[in-house]
């Protein structure tokens, strides 16, 4: 008798398995370098490799995908952690489960304007993310803060990187913070100079892989596919940033070349590569990774940008889930 019912009940749950993994997954990114292990591992075929069939959904901001991750249609997304904190505070089921990029941030300067450090952008204009990013946060709380200046002493305009390399152009804005490959890009089609990188000073997680709780509970075999496909295209990128340019040059410059000041037509796998190089990506999550993303959310309450419901301070570790890495022993 136990095994006339036990029989329907295991052809149950593998219908229900088979149809779980029929479903996409859905990977969200935004275009900009610190995404790259997402792109690589979709134009690589790593996800293929590991069984998936996954839908790689570009995203404008960092506060459309987490909506769509909070919402449940996204699987997950390789995002900036400050919005997963911001979320998570107001009560939403995040969790951080890899990490992706350690932030690099360039300022780039008008040659015209004559400033050559970080507190020479007093009284200037500069472009930047949107106002609660990770680029804004750390921007106001780290790099301005730490050459004496207040954030009412610099004009910041909330844009895409896209738009800041163009009003750097347009000689709309003096100064841009800027991601890669825009960093590169605008120091080759304008004349501007980097006269600071916070990686260099100040490294953090800019962006981590971020899930649902739900997700996580449900889809936790295929999320944990998705990070083993993420970490070879990192290897990829790590390793062989020619090859990986290759796989994705065409995200970030639509023609073949790069019209440049100074070098003529660049080809576009040569901009990507060396954009590439400047990168440190990294799947693993590291104690001082933690510890330095404990700092990005103090700066948050402080800037009254991250609010708890019991008014306590905010604590990462809620949020962050390694069983992922540390079952891969990274």
């Amino acid at each position: 008798m136990k095994i006339r019912f036990l029989i329907p009940l295991l052809a149950a749950l593998t219908l229900a398995s088979q149809a779980q993994a029929a479903e996409p997954f859905k990977v969200g990114y935004i275009r900009v370098m610190d995404d790259a292990q997402a792109i690589a591992a979709y134009e690589g075929k790593f996800y293929e490799k590991q069984g998936l069939d996954v839908q790689l959904i570009e995203f404008k901001s960092g506060t459309d995908l987490i909506k769509a991750i909070v919402g449940g249609q996204l699987d997950t997304g390789v995002l900036g952690f400050t919005n997963a904190a911001s979320w998570s505070s107001r009560g939403a089921d995040l969790k951080v489960v890899a990490g992706a990029q350690r932030g690099f941030h360039a300022l780039v300067v008008r040659e015209e304007t004559g400033i050559e450090d970080v507190a020479g952008l007093k009284g200037h204009t500069l472009a930047s993310q949107k106002e609660g990013s990770t680029a804004d946060t750390v921007l106001r709380g780290v790099v301005l803060k730490n050459a004496g200046l207040a954030p009412e002493d610099v004009t910041v305009m909330g844009v895409s990187p896209q738009v800041a390399v163009q009003s750097l152009v347009g000689k709309r804005v003096d100064a841009a913070f800027l991601f890669e490959p825009q960093a590169s890009i605008a120091q080759l089609i304008a004349p501007v100079k980097q006269i600071y990188e916070i990686g260099e000073v100040w490294p953090f997680p800019c962006m981590v892989t971020i899930t649902s709780g739900e997700t996580l509970k449900n889809r936790k075999d295929l999320v944990w596919k998705s990070l083993d496909a993420q970490r070879e295209a990192i290897e990829l990128l790590q390793n062989k940033p020619d090859e990986a340019a290759k796989l994705i040059a065409g995200y970030f410059i639509a023609e073949p070349t790069l019209k440049t000041l100074k070098h003529g037509e660049v080809p576009r796998e040569q901009v990507i590569s060396k954009a590439i190089q400047t990168q440190t990506f990294s799947a693993a999550l590291t104690p001082q990774d933690l510890a330095r993303m404990q700092e990005v959310a103090d700066i948050m309450q402080a800037q009254g940008a991250l609010k708890t419901q019991d008014g306590k301070p905010y604590e990462v570790k809620s949020i962050v889930d390694l069983d992922w890495q540390q079952t891969r022993k990274l």
